[in-house]
């Protein structure tokens, strides 16, 4: 049996000032830095054979701290398909602000619902759609053969890959919400059917 793992990142400065994050390369806060090292902590003991990140910094810096806490030395693989999704124009924006101007119920269109973009961004479905043949190509493959995989990435990333593994519809996904620093597990049976899921 496999088990894949996934972590959203600890708080990035942007979470922290209420901003529109995106692409944009934002740092952790201590917070945040807290919120993977405590992740590391629950992680201790889980045995894992290869790590994925995205592209930027706050993911990044989240699973070296989760592996420093947990002491063990992995193959990590950053790729952009687990960035965050684009935010377009949005990016860098205060949210209560954005709000002000385009009414809170226009902005809550952007960021919850599934295949509607921020200007000149991505929708969670253009999310979907670089992350789930990226997961099947690279990590299915993987755990067929019985390893076991971390990927510590975004909101929007992981939300896209929840809606594969759990086959989350587009209406009920916009109800989800990924914690930071909480590791999902995932164990799987022989012909990769999920067995067992739960936050740690």
């Amino acid at each position: 049996m496999a088990q894949l793992v996934f972590v959203r990142h600890g708080q990035s400065l942007y979470n922290l000032e209420n901003r529109f994050t995106g692409i944009l390369d934002v740092p952790l806060t201590e917070s945040g830095k807290q919120q993977a090292k405590l992740a590391g902590d629950k992680l201790i003991g889980y045995v894992f054979d290869i790590a994925y990140t995205s592209m930027l910094i706050r993911a990044q810096e989240s699973l070296q701290i989760i592996l420093k806490e947990m002491k063990v030395t992995i193959p990590v693989v950053k790729n952009k398909a687990f960035n965050e999704r684009m935010y377009g124009t949005l990016q860098g924006l205060n949210k209560e602000e954005t709000a002000k101007k385009y009414g809170l119920a226009q902005v809550d269109i952007w960021r919850r619902s599934y295949d509607v973009c921020p200007p000149d961004g991505e929708s969670l479905l253009d999310t979907y759609n670089r992350v789930v043949p990226y997961y099947k190509t690279e990590i299915e493959t993987k755990l067929k053969m019985g390893q076991n995989v971390l990927i510590v990435a975004h909101g929007n990333s992981l939300r896209s890959l929840m809606m594969y593994l759990e086959n989350i519809n587009p209406l009920d996904i916009v109800k989800v919400n990924i914690a930071t620093g909480i590791p999902r597990l995932y164990t799987f049976d022989a012909e990769l059917k999920i067995s067992n899921v739960s936050y740690l």
